[in-house]
């Protein structure tokens, strides 16, 4: 016998949690928030700390309150209570390093680079990764989505009466 499964949407899924259970949205809330705070906590402890003040940049918080932040990894949300994680912008640098570039005027180009290369100066030597977002997150996942599974749960027996 096999399963069939249907893929509902956003939309679809919260308006039939919020039949079963009405309050589920907001006890889900604080939830999602603590989840994100304590991603961040973990990540910036896992953060390289050569890199001047970055492991401390790194918070978590709703989307909403961080409007001028740019997404990366998500699509747009339709979710008025997603929270995130939010650091200074060289992330990705860290994350999965550079390659060796030239820093010349001009060095982009092949020209460029020839000349750096042939100069020996203006040569980036590049930076090797220091991965540390996607693995504490991935170690963490099984965590938070206990969490927030126990949340949604603890709703939806608080709304049948159990």
């Amino acid at each position: 016998m096999a399963l069939k499964a249907k893929v509902l949407g956003r939309e679809a899924l919260m308006k039939r949690l919020n039949q079963l259970a009405p309050n589920v949205e907001a006890a889900v809330e604080p939830v999602k928030l603590d989840i994100a705070r304590e991603a961040a906590k973990r990540i910036a402890a896992a953060a390289p700390r050569q890199s001047g003040d970055y492991a401390e940049s790194i918070r978590g918080g709703y989307l909403k309150d961080n409007p001028a932040n740019e997404r990366v990894g998500i699509r747009a949300t339709k979710d008025p209570t997603a929270a995130g994680i939010f650091g200074k912008w060289f992330w990705h640098f860290l994350e999965f390093g550079t390659a060796p570039h030239s820093t010349v005027k001009g060095g982009g180009t092949v020209a460029g680079k020839k000349v750096a290369l042939a100069s020996g100066t203006g040569m980036h030597p590049g930076t090797a990764a220091q991965a540390h977002i996607f693995p504490t997150w991935r170690a963490y996942k099984k965590t938070a989505t206990r969490k927030m599974r126990n949340a949604i749960n603890k709703a939806v027996r608080e709304a049948r009466g159990k």
